[in-house]
């Protein structure tokens, strides 16, 4: 993600906003599922609290004492008390706004659960070799992720550190926490805290800003959910299927103008001569052209591109 400016933003969240879509989705659901524990405390069945049982199959369990895959991506909505919780999100919020604002917030999204996720296995295949093993639960892993993200994304930007109330650089805070991090980790810290998890999201974090882009993981991913959702769009049963993502009558109005604009397009593909810098225009060229422009705005578009969407309209 270091070839991001702000040309790219788009995705769900294109303007910047106090709190954007995803980050306000996270907040919303983590508060959902902190009260939902806390409700569950107070009920029994058999005797056993049920809050076992959420524990049990929703927090993020050692290796042979219960894990299940789901638990990578449920674990990071779950916390132990309200500083817990109120910390994680507030960090979250702090650190990630401008994130999403820059990235757009599909982006943003894969890139947080991608750390929790990472943050997961560090802590399962690198605590139990120094003798920690527990179930784990908390955003912690993915928040880290995203604050090692905004340092090397701002490293200069100053940033107050409780209790020194004298201004630091970004990258010379997320250096002190997760060195932090390090040192309880490797020294067997038995505080309850998962320290690899910590570790764990900050590498993840590294990995994915430095090489996220290069490998074509992020652009994978985002087919992924583009081929879905134009299935849901396009598709024989777009009527029968739930319309997830149309909940008000102005996304009904840019679906419709979006199909509209696509289908013109295609007609003026379909007739010959149409050439840019001595290269024929084919109808898979403007799709991912469209595509662009849906995920990061008219604007990331090269002149080239730019030039054929020109010559269509020209077709029209």
């Amino acid at each position: 993600m270091s070839d991001y400016d702000y040309q790219n933003r788009g995705g769900l969240g294109g303007r910047f906003s106090l709190i954007p879509p995803v980050i306000k989705a996270l907040i919303v659901i983590n508060a959902i599922v902190f009260f939902i524990d806390i409700l569950l405390s107070g009920l029994n069945f058999g005797g056993v609290p049920l809050r076992e049982f959420f524990l049990r199959y929703f927090a993020l369990m050692p290796i042979d004492h219960g894990f299940f895959v789901w638990q990578l991506i449920s674990y990071q909505f779950m916390h132990g008390g309200f500083w817990h919780i109120f910390f994680n999100l507030f960090t979250l919020w702090m650190f990630g706004a401008e994130l999403e604002a820059m990235w757009g917030s599909r982006r943003f999204l894969f890139f947080y659960l991608l750390c929790g996720v990472g943050a997961g296995l560090f802590q399962l295949y690198i605590s139990p070799m120094f003798g920690m093993v527990a179930p784990t639960i908390g955003a912690s892993g993915a928040v880290y992720g995203v604050l090692l993200a905004f340092g090397l994304t701002f490293p200069r930007r100053p940033i107050f550190m409780f209790p020194i109330f004298i201004p630091i650089p970004a990258i010379i805070y997320v250096c002190i926490f997760a060195g932090i991090s390090i040192l309880m980790g490797v020294g067997g810290n038995d505080s309850g805290v998962a320290h690899f998890a910590h570790i764990g999201g900050a590498v993840t974090g590294f990995l994915l800003f430095k090489f996220g882009d290069k490998l074509g993981l992020f652009n994978f991913l985002d087919r992924i959910f583009k081929s879905k959702k134009r299935e849901n769009s396009f598709g024989s049963d777009y009527y029968n299927e739930p319309r997830i993502y149309q909940t008000n009558w102005e996304e009904d109005r840019r679906r419709s103008e979006r199909a509209e604009q696509t289908t013109r397009y295609e007609q003026a593909v379909k007739n010959p001569g149409i050439y840019v810098g001595g290269e024929e225009v084919t109808q898979q060229k403007v799709d991912e052209i469209l595509d662009k422009i849906s995920s990061h705005g008219y604007q990331s578009l090269s002149e080239r591109e730019k030039k054929i969407l020109f010559e269509l309209s020209q077709k029209l």
